[in-house]
């Protein structure tokens, strides 16, 4: 592969996308699938670059899988109609803060993703990555056809953590829990 090639359907996020369900360390099982690598990456709105990256990804990957997508069929159906990894906060999301005035996709792999700092060296310190951090991803989308579910899915390639954000998932922080004096809420 030449230098000049892109990838049509590989996008790198900006550096405002926040990471939310980050289980980047170790693989996890959901509904008793085989363990995976997965982060929830909350996209601003205003970040028309990166949302216009995504759809475009979208649209490569379903023009790419036609035939995984048609399956059995006479037809591919629509991309209209298919499960698709952009989705709305403000519609999915109305009671979770993070998601608002946002759009979140669910990234994930089976192999773990490469982690680095904003000068690009590997983070070893597990807990400098948590959700509600600030970063960048490099996700790529694809098309699937499984068990009766078509549509196009986000795998995720590696994450460039680039600034510190609120922890969520409603965790303190030990570094907080303890900032007052033993003695000061002894009886509190």
């Amino acid at each position: 592969m030449s230098k000049n090639y892109t990838n049509p359907t590989k996008v790198i996020t900006g550096v405002n996308t926040r990471w939310s369900y980050a289980n980047v360390w170790d693989p996890k099982s959901i509904n008793g699938g085989a363990p995976k690598f997965s982060v929830s990456l909350i996209i601003p709105k205003d970040d028309t670059a990166t949302v216009n990256k995504i759809k475009a990804a979208i649209q490569s990957a379903y023009e790419e899988g036609q035939s995984k997508l048609k399956g059995n069929g006479k037809t591919v159906p629509a991309l209209s109609v298919l499960k698709t990894p952009l989705r709305d906060g403000d519609l999915e999301r109305p009671d979770d803060e993070a998601y608002a005035n946002c759009y979140f996709v669910n990234a994930n792999s089976a192999s773990a993703p490469g982690i680095v700092d904003a000068d690009r060296q590997p983070i070893i310190d597990r807990s400098e990555v948590y959700s509600g951090v600030y970063g960048r991803a490099s996700i790529n989308f694809y098309a699937f056809n499984s068990n009766g579910n078509k549509g196009i899915a986000c795998g995720l390639n590696n994450l460039q953590k680039m600034k510190d954000g609120e922890p969520l998932g409603g965790k303190s922080r030990a570094e907080d829990d303890f900032a007052t004096e033993a003695e000061d809420d002894f009886l509190s």
